[in-house]
């Protein structure tokens, strides 16, 4: 076995650095090798932004978004529109929403899709907090933002169903073939998906 190269430190941070997605421990020593060349300009406010977001971040009690007050940036705009609820996975999901800029509504966060073979069931979710939501009465829309993946079309319908009592419309996103996507690329169920909600032309 090789002799480590560097301190404790230094291997921690690699180590650390290497458990965020898409960083593999390669990738993780160049990183941690920039941020010691750039310290003052770049290790530091780093290490200053992630002292104060473990701090201060807190988890959005009305939509599970996540944010330094609670309720989120989001669910204390009055401009928002409080009859459409976008329903997405995770919060990645939300900031890709957010960052079209489209829709001005508020979201619900999940915390997931259901999944039976990883042990991911209803109460697992936020879906208990999602019906109570709209017992409030000012939603008339439920938009199901959900991944195209059989989880979470099993997830879409599962809460379709569950929506149906309360009266409300529940709208899906529309799957297909994406702008600019070239017909041999794509996989069969996105192709079978695109011909059953083909439009006029």
């Amino acid at each position: 076995m090789a002799d480590r190269v560097a301190g404790p430190e230094i291997e921690r941070l690699v180590q650390l650095l290497a458990r965020l997605p898409g960083l593999g421990p390669r990738s993780a020593r160049r990183a941690t090798l920039h941020l010691i060349r750039k310290r003052e300009e770049l290790l530091a406010p780093l290490a200053d932004a992630m002292l104060a977001a473990r701090e201060r971040i807190l988890i959005c009690s009305t939509c599970g978004n996540i944010d330094t007050s609670d309720p989120c940036t989001i669910c204390r705009d009055p401009r928002r529109d409080a009859s459409i609820l976008v329903v997405v996975e995770t919060v990645a999901d939300l900031w890709a929403l957010e960052r079209a800029g489209l829709l001005n509504a508020r979201y619900h966060v999940l915390g997931g899709v259901l999944s039976p073979l990883d042990g991911v069931g209803p109460d697992d979710l936020t879906i208990a907090a999602l019906i109570e939501r709209l017992r409030a009465g000012a939603v008339g829309e439920v938009v199901l933002a959900v991944n195209a993946t059989v989880d979470g079309q099993t997830t879409a319908h599962y809460i379709a169903d569950l929506l149906q009592p309360h009266g409300v419309k529940v709208t899906r996103l529309a799957h297909g073939v994406p702008v600019g996507g070239e017909l041999d690329y794509l996989d069969e169920g996105t192709l079978a998906a695109a011909l059953e909600r083909r439009s006029s032309f």
